[in-house]
């Protein structure tokens, strides 16, 4: 009797363990293969697929970016200021070029060039996402290809802020960071997002995050990270080290990444500015009216510096 409950036991623990290796290999796919958002998700949408869709349409050029052994996505568009820095604007985990275009407009009348591009497994790129881990390499390359002589102004939102700050201490090619909506450390938004889909979190998340670290460069670390202030992937830590000039949007009613999260790396720049936009959650910066105009006024005064002849 005691034999067969010890049995029945020692099933139960297995099973449980298998279970719980399972939702932490679901959860690890999930971060790192986000939905695409493409031209014909756009459309079904009924959103711009384009920037030659846009109500002021631009001609464009699309071309692949190969990087770290994938084929990644790049739209580039000519600005209509020659003198004007070179904008590289790379967009949030599970969003792509398709949604960042909506910064075109401001962006094209102050710039030399605009370009968008797809991070791995995003879009209409190759490879699969780490959370910011590799991305950086990613668009250190990119501002190689297109920096040339000019300042370049990086612009993220989300997961590509912290891919922002991070290059941006690591060229000398750029000149200013503008970023919406960052956040500290990965398991941060990783946990609201997943508990949004209802997915479990607890004792999950952790393993599944230090599963993407390894995979992404063999180390336990990469984004699975307890909230140490002095740690290297914390987005706080390297905008202390940025020696351009950092302005960070962050919504106050966001509800994946805490808008203190977004004061704190502004705070810790030397040359930080940040601005708090009412009303604006993490999805609806460029979306909502009264959000989209505050967007547009600080992008066009603080680029303003970089665009004169």
């Amino acid at each position: 009797m005691v034999e067969s409950a010890l049995g029945l036991l020692l099933l139960l623990a297995i099973g449980a363990v298998l279970y719980w290796l399972m939702l932490v290999v679901l959860t690890a796919r999930t971060l790192t293969h986000p939905p695409r958002q493409t031209y014909a998700s756009a459309v079904a949408r009924g959103q711009f697929g384009d920037p030659s869709e846009l109500d002021d349409p631009r001609e464009f050029e699309a071309w692949t970016l190969r990087s770290q052994g994938r084929d990644l996505s790049v739209w580039d568009v000519v600005g209509e200021n020659a003198d004007g820095p070179v904008a590289i604007v790379t967009h949030g985990w599970a969003s792509g070029k398709v949604n960042s275009i909506r910064r075109l407009p401001v962006l094209v009348r102050l710039c030399s060039r605009v370009v968008f591009w797809d991070m791995p497994g995003h879009g209409e790129s190759g490879g699969r996402c780490t959370l910011g881990v590799q991305e950086t390499d990613d668009l250190l390359a990119l501002i190689e290809r297109v920096g040339g002589d000019k300042p370049v102004v990086l612009c993220g939102s989300s997961m590509g802020s912290g891919v922002s700050i991070s290059a941006g201490v690591r060229s000398d090619k750029v000149t200013q960071v503008i970023v919406e909506a960052p956040y500290r450390l990965p398991p941060t938004p990783a946990a609201n997002v997943m508990d949004f889909k209802g997915a479990p979190v607890r004792f999950v998340l952790g393993p599944a995050l230090a599963y993407v670290g390894i995979a992404a460069c063999g180390r336990w670390t990469g984004p699975n990270l307890t909230p140490d202030k002095d740690h290297p992937f914390n987005r706080e830590v390297l905008a202390s080290r940025l020696r351009c000039p950092l302005l960070v949007f962050h919504g106050d009613a966001d509800p994946t990444c805490p808008i203190e999260d977004g004061r704190a790396i502004a705070r810790a720049c030397p040359r930080g500015t940040f601005v708090e936009v009412p009303g604006g959650t993490h999805q609806n910066l460029w979306k909502h009216e009264a959000c989209r105009a505050i967007m547009e006024r600080e992008y066009a005064n603080a680029i303003a510096a970089f665009a004169k002849p």
